[in-house]
């Protein structure tokens, strides 16, 4: 299916002459960096470090979109909207469903909505975005009917190792255990955010014990399911970060622990649970 409508997300809007510098302040990416015509990835953590939200941000030359789960959307747009304060700044919730495009032929999908595909990652055509693992996400309002298929996005997402995080997962991760820092989507330069010392002082210091990998396994996942290995007993070693099933069986990002994901058997649930199968991401892990 070239053409899926993404019910399973949802779009905020940010405008207002203070807009951009708000959300230098609020995100873990560079929004002072971020041009129009270009997107980035990124998250929203709590005053501990802790991510609440991970998202794709776009720029253009009136605002900024952001794309986030549907399910945390309103609770993330209100508590944005409780540090507006002073500032010239309107976030709302777009009422227009985003669509995805994928397949061999992304030109030929987009030629339907009458877009054309942007020539790299990351940079927008009209409300068309170009996304890893060929795909393009289109942000604006589309006068053609195109049929819901969530879950296979989601695929896309898992195999590019895209972490979205939804209402089992608030709070779990810092943003280097679901690799914010290995996509674009963390800088280390921007200065002061919610979190950011806890984060800042994660990577100085080393202590990253935990990192995002992508898992299979012939059993049902959800995010949030905790992950045990036996050199850990009934401790649990880590937790599934998002999943989807079909057919096929269950993909899946997982934090698992660095130290052995790539010798331990992991099981979801529990000891007992479905064993879990280490697959490869497009990008390194360090």
């Amino acid at each position: 299916m070239p053409l899926h409508q993404l019910n399973d997300f949802a779009l905020l809007r940010f405008t207002g002459s203070d807009a951009r510098d708000f959300l230098h302040g609020q995100l873990t990416c560079d929004v002072q960096a971020l041009q129009p015509g270009h997107s980035s990835y990124g998250g929203y953590c709590s005053p501990k470090g802790r991510l609440l939200a991970t998202f794709l941000l776009v720029c253009d030359g009136e605002g900024y979109t952001m794309l986030l789960p549907a399910a945390i959307a309103e609770a993330i747009r209100k508590r944005l909207t409780m540090y507006v304060l002073r500032s010239k700044v309107t976030a709302s919730l777009m009422s227009v469903a985003p669509i995805g495009a994928s397949g061999d032929d992304l030109a030929a999908a987009l030629f339907e909505l009458r877009l054309e595909v942007p020539a790299q990652i990351h940079r927008a055509g009209g409300c068309a975005i170009r996304l890893p693992g060929e795909r393009v996400l289109v942000i604006g309002e589309q006068n053609q009917p195109v049929p819901a298929d969530d879950g296979h996005w989601r695929r896309l997402d898992i195999a590019a190792g895209i972490p979205f995080i939804g209402p089992e997962t608030q709070e779990q991760f810092v943003p280097q255990m679901v690799n914010l820092d290995l996509i674009g989507a963390l800088s280390y330069s921007k200065g002061c955010y919610p979190g950011q010392e806890i984060v800042a002082r994660t990577h100085y210091l080393g202590r990253l014990k935990q990192r995002m990998y992508r898992v299979s396994a012939q059993a049902t996942l959800s995010a949030g399911d905790k992950l045990y290995c036996g050199e850990l007993g009934e401790q649990s070693a880590g937790m599934i970060v998002s999943a989807v099933q079909d057919a096929n069986g269950c993909a899946a990002l997982a934090v698992l622990q660095t130290a052995n994901a790539a010798t331990a058997t992991y099981h979801a649930g529990s000891l007992q649970g479905p064993v879990l199968k280490r697959e490869t991401l497009p990008y390194t892990i360090h």
